[in-house]
C-alpha cells in the first residue's frame, strides 16, 4: 500500500478512486494532483513507481489541505459558529439540521433514533 498524507490508499484500484480514501481530496481534486504529477488516473496504484508516489505524495501535502489539518480547521468553523451564537451555531449546538430541512418528521440521521414519548403498557385483563 502506497501511504499518502498518512492514509494507506489501497493498491488494487486506480489512483483517482485510491486517492478519495484521503479525508479531503474527492473525484475533481483527485484528477487536477494527477494532472499535475502528469499520472494517469487509470493506471493502478500497484503499477506505480517509487518516484511517482513520491510526486504525488509532494503535490497533494504542499497544494491540498488534506486529513487533520482540514477536520481541525471545520471543527474550528463550527465553534466559531457555536461561540458567536448564530441560528447555524444553535442548529449545531442542539444537534438539528442547520439547512432550512423540516423536522417535524424526518431529520432522523441528525437527531437519532426515535425516542418513545406517553406509550403505557395495557392493562391487563382480570378473570
Amino acid at each position: 500500500m502506497a501511504r499518502i498524507a498518512g492514509v494507506d490508499i489501497p493498491r488494487e484500484k486506480h489512483v483517482e478512486i485510491s486517492l478519495t480514501y484521503i479525508y479531503g481530496i474527492g473525484r475533481t481534486v483527485a484528477k487536477r494532483a494527477l494532472a499535475i504529477c502528469k499520472i494517469a488516473p487509470n493506471r493502478k496504484v500497484s503499477a506505480l513507481t517509487e518516484d511517482e508516489v513520491n510526486r504525488l505524495r509532494e503535490v497533494v501535502e504542499r497544494q491540498f489541505i488534506v486529513e487533520g489539518d482540514l477536520r481541525r480547521i471545520v471543527r474550528q468553523n463550527i465553534q466559531r459558529l457555536i461561540d458567536i451564537g448564530c441560528y447555524r451555531g444553535q442548529r449545531h449546538r442542539r444537534g438539528l439540521p442547520m439547512r432550512g430541512q423540516r423536522t417535524r418528521t424526518n431529520a432522523r440521521t441528525r437527531r437519532g433514533p426515535k425516542k418513545t414519548v406517553g406509550s403505557r403498557k395495557k392493562a391487563t385483563a382480570k378473570k
